[in-house]
């Protein structure tokens, strides 16, 4: 008696650590489909963002020439001060075609009397394709920001010891835009920057062309909400996968469920087919039922005749001229 408990116990741990097994395998492999189908429904989301989001921001240092071969000894410079800002960043546009770019100079300026006595001055932008043709052309004006002599003054007595440490220059940051919304063409690109101050006497110390993308609609969304959005798109490929992977399970266990049907109905089929090859032979009872109600089916056939069944064993009779001769 104590062993057959014994025993039991035996088998109830044993399936119990089993099952417990299984729970765990089946565990581990929800875990391990559930981490794959959010990777790659987060490589989907980051393959769209780098194929969709243009380059955000674009800047290039802008270094002016002129000309100093003057004729006349009372002007130093012949030209206005030029610079070219390529648009190429390794052999590749730095600009993406269609969409709209905000593109301004930021020229750093010193707070000298020379620029104030220029006062308002004119920069053209002309933007030229790669075979040397004018696509697009600006003109925008910059002064330096006005102070008063007293102004000036106090702001001088009380940045002095920044001044003369080196820490602070007496400089003005002037933000000129050039163009509001560039659109690139891309039948024609644009591969150069001509800029151009319509001024001799300005004094710069250097300059900076920035060029910033204006987004609207989805890129408006995914760039100044990317955390919003990387949730939400993840989620959306993660919740589309995971149906994509159930109705392939269950098709696949669909599948396994009408193999075995298949395999019965073969073996049926067969058992048939060799009972109706035994119909002259004595064997008939060897045949079940189906089979029997099968070759009745073929007999009707041949003959034209609707067999009738027996109530007792349900098996076709014959017909009702035979049976009476038989019975006399």
């Amino acid at each position: 008696m104590g062993s057959l408990v014994l025993l039991r116990l035996q088998q109830t741990v044993i399936l119990g650590i089993s099952r417990a097994r299984q729970r765990v395998l089946q565990g581990l492999t929800v875990f391990s489909i559930v981490i794959l189908l959010l990777l790659i429904a987060a490589f989907l989301y980051g393959t769209f963002y780098f194929s969709y989001m243009p380059k955000a921001a674009f800047s290039a240092p802008v270094y002016y020439y002129y000309r100093t071969d003057c004729e006349s000894p009372s002007s130093f410079w012949c030209s206005y001060p030029v610079a070219n800002v390529s648009l190429m960043r390794s052999k590749n546009h730095a600009l993406t075609f269609g969409q709209a770019y905000r593109m301004y100079l930021q020229l750093e300026m010193p707070d000298s009397p020379a620029n104030h006595e220029v006062g308002m001055f004119m920069i053209k932008t002309t933007c030229f394709s790669q075979g040397g043709d004018k696509l697009a052309s600006s003109a925008r004006t910059g002064m330096l920001r006005y102070q008063s002599d007293l102004l000036k003054t106090l702001g001088t007595l009380l940045f002095l010891p920044a001044f003369l440490s080196g820490a602070a220059e007496q400089k003005q940051v002037v933000d000129v835009e050039l163009f509001s919304e560039f659109v690139d063409d891309p039948y024609a690109p644009s591969v150069t920057v001509v800029i151009e101050v319509l001024s001799s006497r300005v004094q710069i110390y250097s300059s900076q062309l920035y060029v910033h993308a204006h987004f609207t609609g989805l890129r408006y969304l995914l760039f100044y909400y990317p955390i919003l959005s990387a949730l939400i798109g993840v989620a959306s490929n993660f919740t589309f996968l995971s149906f994509l992977f159930i109705l392939s399970y269950i098709r696949q266990l669909l599948r396994l469920q009408q193999k075995p049907e298949q395999v019965r109905g073969s073996k049926t089929l067969d058992q048939t087919t060799s009972c109706l090859q035994g119909l002259s032979n004595s064997n008939l009872l060897l045949c079940n039922k189906s089979d029997l109600s099968l070759r009745s089916m073929l007999q009707l056939t041949t003959n034209g005749h609707q067999p009738e069944w027996n109530d007792v064993n349900n098996q076709p009779g014959k017909e009702k001229g035979l049976s009476t001769g038989d019975k006399k």
